[in-house]
């Protein structure tokens, strides 16, 4: 027996899939927000996940990703009244099980849910064979990072785009190489193209090149950055930034592979992989009628988030030591300790600027420290001290005193960030309690908790919680 969510925003197509799976011997769950959908989805042990596109909240699509890394990897399949090829193709890319159009027929339900039973049994039959993954410089273990390189290895299965998002300083180029070093283009160039950077002047010529005489100062030929990608990989970061001329030319550039080099009579081919990366909301932008939606499909047929350092505090210390040696290194200084309570101020920072920020602060404490033998609080800069210390002393004054300055410092997370956040920390608090008080006990922590075997082992590996410390 299968249990399925529904997420579709249509109460009475949801009653009709619920009565039709029930007949057909499964249990069935709905939700009618893509929010309620995602917690449901977060919190239920789910095989199948019935997906809408259009959403009162958002996109259905861009919940797919999110969905499909959940602990319990449900198979996703798609509904929607108004399918397209672009959508189809980014839900299939992005592991979605089926893409079905509205009305759907009894047998169109039906089918599915049995081939995902008959694939989930054979996974459990066989092991699936570990990826070694390189992944140089990104450091940590925490359940968020582990999904996102998961999402990752995926990725570089494939030739298709990839869209990577996320905060200012959160090693979005740095997942965007382990993804080319980890294709089969890992031999070919990685091109940065720096979106934000670009001249406004020159930049068909920086991009796809130009012959000698072209222009004023063309004295030669010169290969653009498209071309230089041949075989490799091209990466657009701050993709948000590009002009709406050059997005109407990159997006036939996307689907031809071709181009004209500046002051040339013939096109060129280029056989690229493109990932490109922003920190911007890129649906608001193409709402906005600043982002054409035509491209940003192409952009991301694989989507791809990098965790802001504030939801994976549990990579902080990992983070400190492989940063502080290499900063050691480079400037030819001995090895200095740490202090406990160093390690507690960086982990009660906010850390708006995420591992960028880290680092900068850590070769400031550094410095700071001198001769020092061993980093303590005092050797950090004070605007992190006062606010951890105001945090500490106020909880509720230091929230205002942040709330006053938000849109200038960005240190407040979105309301649904900060509640998941939240009630992630709680539960792996739970878990830890629970796995101490039982001594590891399973079939005591099960009893006392409420919760199933299998519901209680999907949260431990969830939150990365084992019975091994705790047992005698």
């Amino acid at each position: 027996m299968a249990d399925v969510l529904i997420i579709d925003d249509d109460e009475l197509m949801c009653d009709m899939l619920c009565d039709l799976i029930g007949s057909i011997g499964h249990k069935a769950d709905f939700a009618l927000t893509l929010t309620e959908g995602i917690n449901r989805a977060e919190t239920g042990d789910f095989d199948v996940v019935f997906l809408d596109v259009r959403m009162p909240d958002g996109n259905g699509l861009d919940a797919l990703a999110r969905i499909k890394t959940l602990a319990s990897a449900p198979e996703v399949i798609i509904i929607t009244g108004a399918g397209d090829a672009d959508g189809a193709e980014i839900a299939i890319t992005n592991g979605a099980w089926d893409y079905l159009q509205k009305p759907i027929l009894p047998e169109e339900i039906a089918l599915p849910i049995r081939r995902v039973l008959q694939y989930r049994d054979s996974l459990r039959q066989q092991a699936r064979p570990v990826m070694a993954l390189k992944h140089q410089g990104i450091i940590g273990e925490s359940p968020l990072l582990k999904s996102c390189l998961d999402s990752l290895a995926r990725a570089a299965n494939n030739d298709a785009g990839v869209l990577i998002t996320g905060e200012t300083g959160t090693g979005k180029e740095l997942l965007a190489r382990a993804l080319h070093e980890n294709s089969a283009r890992a031999e070919g160039r990685f091109v940065v193209v720096d979106c934000a950077a670009l001249p406004a002047t020159l930049v068909e010529s920086a991009l796809f090149g130009h012959v000698k005489g072209a222009f004023t100062g063309a004295d030669r030929d010169r290969e653009g950055l498209v071309k230089q990608a041949d075989g490799g990989t091209l990466f657009l970061d701050e993709v948000g930034e590009l002009s709406p001329l050059l997005q109407k030319n990159f997006l036939r550039v996307l689907q031809e592979r071709r181009f004209r080099p500046v002051g040339a009579r013939h096109e060129e081919n280029s056989d690229f992989r493109l990932v490109a990366a922003t920190n911007r909301d890129m649906e608001k932008m193409v709402a906005d009628g600043l982002f054409r939606q035509d491209l940003l499909y192409r952009l991301r047929a694989i989507f791809i988030e990098a965790p802001p350092l504030r939801r994976r505090l549990e990579d902080l210390n990992s983070l400190v030591i492989y940063h502080t040696n290499r900063i050691f290194e480079r400037n030819g200084l001995e090895p200095k300790g740490f202090s406990p309570d160093f390690f507690r101020t960086l982990s009660g920072y906010s850390w708006p600027g995420n591992v960028r920020e880290l680092v900068n602060t850590l070769e400031m404490a550094i410095s700071e420290a001198y001769n020092d033998p061993i980093l303590f609080p005092k050797h950090l800069p004070k605007s992190i001290r006062i606010q951890v210390k105001k945090a500490l002393i106020d909880p509720e004054q230091s929230v205002g005193d942040v709330s006053e300055s938000a849109l200038n410092t960005e240190t407040i997370p979105p309301y649904r960030e900060y509640r998941d956040t939240e009630l992630a920390r709680i539960e792996r608090q739970y878990l830890e309690n629970l796995m101490r008080l039982t001594h590891g006990s399973i079939k005591e922590a099960c009893r006392i908790s409420g919760l199933g075997r299998t519901r209680l082992y999907i949260l431990m590996k969830k939150h990365n919680v084992s019975r091994l410390g705790w047992s005698h």
